[in-house]
């Protein structure tokens, strides 16, 4: 463990699809995440959009990413891409559009 990280704290990660790369350097992740509801047991999937820090302009919709937890960029942005670690084009099987 690195003194950055003791000192900082663990940052929080997420895996999510990217749903809009319209912004400059701006990427929207949504995450879906699953839990049982407490009364009730049955299975409930809730839905959050994160606006992610793209530098590179890597990520495009579609897109299977990792963003992590960073300090606060803008009004909005709170997160910043760690990594793509599926392509939507690898996703659809490789063929593109007719």
């Amino acid at each position: 463990m690195n003194t950055s990280e003791t000192k900082r704290g663990r940052r929080k990660n997420r895996r999510g699809k990217v749903v809009s790369d319209r912004m400059e350097k701006t990427i929207v992740v949504e995450v879906i995440r699953k839990f049982r509801h407490p009364l009730y047991k049955k299975v409930v999937k809730k839905n959050t959009r994160f606006h992610a820090h793209d530098e590179e302009n890597l990520a495009r919709t579609g897109d299977l990413v990792e963003i992590m937890e960073t300090r606060p960029l803008s009004k909005t942005k709170r997160w910043r891409l760690a990594s793509v670690i599926r392509k939507a084009a690898e996703e659809e099987g490789g063929e593109g559009n007719r």
